[in-house]
């Protein structure tokens, strides 16, 4: 009855790691060219550090969890 039943797993979840890495290729592949100038990586590089800073004190504040 489960002859095949972790293969089929296995596949599922190998599936699912090569959609996620297909959608973070495409979602980076736009901004590829933006690095190659230093001063256009150190705006990328700050907004994206930025912005996990923000969603990180959000999320804390949001479910009360301490800031330190």
């Amino acid at each position: 009855m489960f002859d095949g039943f972790w293969n089929n797993v296995l596949r599922y979840c190998r599936y699912f790691v090569t959609t996620l890495l297909g959608v973070f290729l495409n979602a980076i592949a736009p901004l590829v060219p933006l690095f190659k100038r230093p001063v256009t990586l150190i705006a990328i590089l700050g907004l994206f550090a930025g912005t996990l800073v923000f969603v990180s004190l959000t999320l804390r504040a949001m479910l009360g969890l301490s800031t330190i």
